[in-house]
């Protein structure tokens, strides 16, 4: 397959050439604004992606992260670059729409600018052009769709099933999904998706059997030419999130199995083969460089915007691994030209949704109003006003994570607090009101239980040196959940290069070393374990909210973030 590097540079450049200055007026916009979503179809092979929306249906704000460590030979690589060394590797100018869409890079100045992102109404739009542009074409939902907001809790993944029906999804993989639990997760895709939204899924087995769940592919014919999707779960499921809920399934990553499904969906005919994932980029990048025969991989989990495919030589060829973002702020679009029964040539484009410059599909629209009426009087309780930007996205923190932890402390009179390391999450700007659905956006989960324990330095050491290994370890496949846990009043340093078990040091407490043997106040929430269930501690949000009504104002936010050791002049972290 040939890979036209400099045709993917230039469509890049001349996107964000179309690209709104901050200084640029409204009449140029809405001309560069056309000329940006006017994608002409290439070849005869096209996918459409979306991953990670988490139940966002309205248009969000959402902040890059400033801190996207690589370590190791991941060090200066997609997809660990941030900020200024972000456009420079992706030929991104400063100051353009691309630049606010891809990092944070003056983000509060630019989204006042630029406005919200994503919003179904606007994707439907999107969607729509680009399959009449593209016959043939398929959507591909990479999962966490049915998590992440009120609606998504209050319906049980209803709305959203909902949503990607009409949005007009094609075939999804899972991750979040499963928090649902087992029957909740069969009953939509055995009804609601039955004959319309195919879910696959190659590495989830019954734990009795080792029967398949769900289909592994599907082959559809598109333009007279064989296309195989291969569906791949998070692999870490039952370890990220409660293995309680999904107690009759194994996941894991299949590696062998994989490459055997490959193998027979091309014994069948495929010419084109391409995997669903949700594995999470850096997995993506050393699964392609294992297994034959993958034209591309769509990846997800990770919530990387990747606006050029990376590709990746194996056995059989090469891969491109790609990942859209999150929060329906992306669709990626990938259009082959087969010819000779096998793929010569490609072009990519990631599409960032811009909710002002796109108009809403109107059957959308009534959709998102009908599933929110019932609850819009709850969702927009105001709770409190912030004065600072709350953001989630980082390695080791955000400032609704802050805002998390001290109200965790405050409320549940403790030392510490934890937060897990969630990805998910929107943005709120200085001066708006934090309403219970920007509070849900942050903590809409089917495990919601605040706890409170007593632990040992030991027990805390050990903690944090499980979820670092989890997020450092060198190999990929051993990177089981999502960012740092957040921590609060505890203070700390850490080494991610160094191996497992000693990449935490001075933690300290009111300035004073923490104590192995001692005992400390320690409040968190999101448990994984059923006993923790069973305890029926109080939910996140009410807690928040509680908090958030007592100080009625969120004042200038400090992170409480651990000084990190060797990681000067790496391009996955950046100064605010």
């Amino acid at each position: 397959m040939s890979i036209n590097r400099r045709e993917f540079l230039q469509t890049l450049a001349i996107a964000s050439a179309g690209g709104l200055s901050l200084n640029s007026d409204f009449a140029f916009a809405q001309e560069s604004a056309k000329k940006f979503y006017e994608l002409p179809k290439f070849g005869n092979v096209h996918l459409l992606h979306f991953t990670d929306c988490h139940a966002q249906l309205l248009p969000i704000y959402f902040r890059e992260p400033n801190v996207n460590l690589g370590i190791g030979i991941q060090q200066g690589r997609t997809p660990h670059l941030v900020g200024e060394y972000f456009l420079k590797a992706n030929g991104i100018p400063a100051g353009t729409r691309d630049a606010h869409a891809f990092t944070y890079l003056n983000f509060t100045e630019a989204a006042k600018t630029y406005g919200k992102v994503g919003g179904f109404a606007h994707l439907s739009t999107l969607v729509k052009q680009m399959k009449a542009s593209r016959p043939g074409s398929l959507l591909l939902d990479g999962g966490d769709t049915w998590q992440g907001s009120g609606t998504a809790l209050w319906t049980n993944g209803q709305d959203m099933a909902d949503a990607a029906l009409a949005l007009g999804v094609d075939i999804m993989t899972a991750h979040w999904e499963m928090t649902l639990g087992e029957e909740r997760v069969m009953e939509i895709v055995n009804k609601d998706f039955k004959g319309k939204i195919e879910f696959l899924a190659q590495n989830i087995k019954t734990s009795d059997f080792g029967d398949p769940v769900f289909p592994a592919y599907t082959i559809r014919k598109m333009n007279g030419i064989p296309v195989a999707i291969i569906g791949q779960a998070f692999p870490y499921t039952p370890i990220a999130n409660p293995g309680y809920m999904v107690p009759n399934w194994t996941f894991g990553i299949q590696e062998e199995n994989l490459q055997k499904t490959i193998d027979e969906a091309k014994g069948k005919g495929a010419k084109v083969v391409v995997l669903l994932s949700h594995n999470g980029m850096d997995v993506d990048l050393k699964l392609a460089s294992r297994v034959s025969g993958l034209h591309a991989i769509f990846g997800g989990h990770t919530h990387d915007g990747v606006p050029i495919p990376v590709q990746v030589k194996n056995p059989g060829g090469m891969t491109l691994v790609t990942n859209a973002g999150s929060n329906g702020k992306y669709l990626g679009v990938l259009d082959f030209d087969v010819k000779g029964g096998k793929p010569v040539d490609f072009k990519y484009k990631l599409m960032p949704i811009f909710s002002n410059l796109i108009p809403e599909d109107k059957s959308m629209s009534t959709l998102i109003q009908k599933i929110r009426k019932p609850y819009e009087s709850k969702l927009q309780e105001k709770l409190a006003v912030t004065d600072s930007l709350l953001y989630r996205r980082g390695n080791f923190n955000g400032s609704f994570d802050q805002v998390i932890l001290d109200g965790l402390m405050a409320q549940k009179n403790a030392e510490i607090a934890f937060s897990p390391g969630f990805r998910w999450g929107t943005t709120l700007l200085p001066g708006q009101t934090i309403t219970m659905e920007n509070l849900l956006d942050q903590t809409a989960i089917t495990y919601p239980y605040t706890t409170v324990n007593m632990m040992t330095g030991e027990t805390i050491k050990t903690i944090l040196e499980d979820v670092a290994d989890n997020l450092f370890n060198p190999d990929p496949y051993y990177q089981q959940g999502g960012d740092m846990v957040r921590v609060g009043g505890l203070h700390y340093t850490i080494d991610p290069a160094a191996s497992m078990g000693n990449r935490i040091s001075e933690m300290r407490l009111n300035g004073n070393l923490i104590d192995a043997n001692k005992s400390y106040k320690v409040a968190g929430w999101a448990p994984v374990s059923e006993a923790a269930k069973n305890l029926g501690g109080e939910p996140i949000w009410d807690v928040i909210a509680r908090h958030l009504r007592d100080i009625k104002t969120v004042k200038a936010v400090k992170l409480n973030e651990p000084v990190i050791k060797g990681v000067s002049g790496n391009p996955g972290i950046a100064p605010i």
